[in-house]
């Protein structure tokens, strides 16, 4: 990466990594090893890596770092849950020397990032997958089943109360009030929205007929910032509906989503099943790891996020590429995927995956 340190970045940012920041601490004895096998940590690696992007893997990245930072107790690692949006964004200006995006990097944004990566490009590669859930606060109401048509309905609009029909036809059971419908959406640019309309448009782009980005579509809904921003706004009302990544859902219900003549719960395991099934994009590089999601999978939960993490396969500055590669390694050992999924209900990747995705996290290097 054509850097050697980081630059000053708005101050919003820098206060959101330092508000985030785990000071260098001692050995834990009930933390996660990441010295175990296929890990770079816990190697006398020391300085400060500074990270940031998508709110969506806050819980996880939190864990991961401090795993990584209990076994090196001279490392302090930030990261800065600025959004997907913003992690892009600072990574291709060189302010992150690493990012979490729930969106993998667009044609432009790609080329962005390779001319700042320099020699040999960029690697993505999924690093955290889970479920997006469809969660709502509706009295009286634990979990609804909902079809796809009947979900981009409500998100778009056109079905406005609770009572509606086409919610009824799949509830016959439930007892349905009239309360108004209320939609709650991310206010910034996020990967977890592009997924989710992603979704809508992929399984029912008559309905869905937006084109899948970071920004929501439709004005006039509420919206909030971040995840815990749109988990708020929904909790403190009442008839609200929103899409987060289950781990974060808090006390909000959640719908069974249709999948053929089925309706699926979320789970960590059903989310997954979709990425092992999806074919890997084809013509990208040989350290960018990106998926066509298939979401019609017979037993799968369709709405699925898969967060990309960002890094350049070569540094200018060796320590920096020492902390980059230790700490990847880490998130893809096995016990960094299962410190996650403890941690944030977050699907660990399975073997497969991840023997795939560390030899480019291993090629890491500085010149």
């Amino acid at each position: 990466m054509k850097i050697s340190r980081f630059p000053r970045v708005g101050s919003a940012v820098m206060v959101g990594a330092l508000a985030l920041s785990l000071a260098a601490c001692g050995s834990d004895p009930g933390a996660a090893d990441p010295s175990g096998e296929g890990s770079e940590a816990g190697t006398g690696l020391s300085g400060e890596l500074n990270g940031g992007g998508s709110s969506a893997q806050e819980s996880a990245m939190e864990a991961w770092r401090s795993g990584f930072q209990s076994a090196n107790p001279d490392v302090t690692v930030n990261y800065d849950p600025t959004g997907s949006g913003g992690g892009r964004e600072n990574f291709i200006s060189g302010a992150f020397a690493f990012a979490g995006s729930d969106a993998a990097l667009d044609e432009d944004e790609l080329a962005d990032a390779e001319a700042q990566c320099g020699a040999g490009g960029v690697i993505e590669y999924p690093a955290y997958i889970s479920p997006v859930a469809v969660a709502f606060k509706l009295e009286g109401v634990d979990t609804l089943n909902l079809s796809p048509e009947t979900i981009a309905n409500i998100f778009a609009g056109e079905i406005t109360t609770w009572d509606d029909a086409a919610i009824a036809d799949d509830n016959p059971d439930a007892e349905l009030p009239s309360t108004d419908i209320t939609v709650v959406h991310r206010s910034d640019d996020s990967g977890t929205t592009e997924n989710f309309q992603e979704y809508l448009h992929t399984v029912v782009p008559d309905v869905w007929t937006y084109e899948p980005e970071g920004i929501w579509p439709i004005e006039g809904q509420e919206s909030a910032q971040g995840t815990s921003g749109v988990v708020g706004a929904a909790e403190a009302g009442e008839g609200t509906i929103t899409y987060a990544d289950a781990s974060q859902i808090a006390s909000l219900s959640t719908a069974a989503v249709g999948v053929g003549d089925d309706f699926v719960p979320y789970s960590p395991e059903a989310a997954a099943a979709v990425v092992e099934g999806s074919p890997r994009v084809e013509g990208t590089s040989e350290h960018v790891f990106t998926y066509d999601l298939k979401r019609d999978i017979a037993g799968t939960y369709p709405i699925v996020l898969v967060s990309y993490h960002l890094a350049c396969a070569t540094y200018e500055d060796a320590a920096q590429a020492d902390l980059v590669k230790g700490f990847f390694t880490y998130i893809l050992s096995e016990e960094g995927q299962k410190l996650a999924a403890d941690s944030a209900g977050s699907a660990p990747l399975s073997a497969t995956l991840r023997d795939q995705f560390l030899p480019s996290v291993e090629a890491i290097t500085a010149g």
